[in-house]
């Protein structure tokens, strides 16, 4: 990643792309600017874009759809939704997809540059070299430094950014119980909202693509507790 973070925000509102645009770059993070779907590619394809601020309503194209090819196409580039507080089934759909956050409109440009730079900081974290080369569970290999995952069949099981960090999480942390406030801290670097389901949608997803959806031995839920790891996690150190 650059020095200078780069975010595109994409957002058909002239005035909140004024704002933000505005208010970015005084915080000191370069800003690329779109409309719409067409200028988002364009821009995509000419620029290195680190992040990218996603409305949900867009004039030619679905910001959902968007964020569910981009996670196909590009999976390392993060994306923070922007939606309407009324949308709630729009946010957890964004999650359920690979949004790596959202952010309901109206919204103070403060708080979205703390989401901004609470996401960048976990790819930097994340992108420095791990004393774990990898870890094994379940039949599991996941390796911090690819931010890959295989399964015991040998084929890749692929996780978006989000799904990883929450993994990540809890093979550092086998057996122990973590609440969701303690696991929303610790890969999105906010406090909990009792409201916020992004921590339970996350696992859902996490625990489906990991052949856990209906059996819950990898993850078990403790009621008024959380989330535990509740399998052995055996892990290789780093090569010198």
């Amino acid at each position: 990643m650059q020095t200078t973070p780069h975010i595109l925000v994409v957002d058909d509102d002239p005035e909140i792309r004024k704002l933000l645009g505005r208010y970015l770059d005084a915080q000191g993070l370069r800003v690329a600017l779109a409309a719409d779907r067409r200028e988002l590619e364009e821009k995509l394809m000419t620029q290195q874009i680190d992040l990218i601020v996603l409305d949900v309503m867009l004039p030619d194209g679905s910001g959902l759809d968007i964020c569910r090819q981009l996670r196909d196409r590009r999976p390392h580039i993060p994306v923070i939704l922007l939606t309407a507080l009324k949308e709630e089934v729009d946010r957890i759909i964004g999650l359920e997809i690979g949004a790596d956050d959202y952010l309901g409109k109206p919204f103070n440009p403060r708080e979205l540059v703390a989401r901004i730079r609470a996401v960048l900081r976990r790819i930097t974290d994340l992108a420095e070299p791990s004393q774990v080369a990898a870890y094994r569970f379940a039949g599991f290999v996941a390796t911090p430094e690819t931010r890959s995952v295989i399964g015991p069949d040998g084929k890749a099981i692929v996780l978006t950014g989000a799904e990883f960090d929450l993994l990540h999480v809890f093979l550092d942390r086998p057996g122990r119980v973590l609440s969701r406030d303690q696991l929303l801290d610790l890969t999105q670097g906010r406090e909990f909202d009792p409201l916020d389901r992004s921590i339970d949608v996350l696992m859902s997803r996490l625990r489906r693509k990991l052949g856990d959806g209906g059996n819950f031995q990898i993850f078990k839920t403790v009621r008024n507790g959380g989330y535990q790891l509740a399998v052995r996690v055996d892990t290789a150190g780093a090569t010198e």
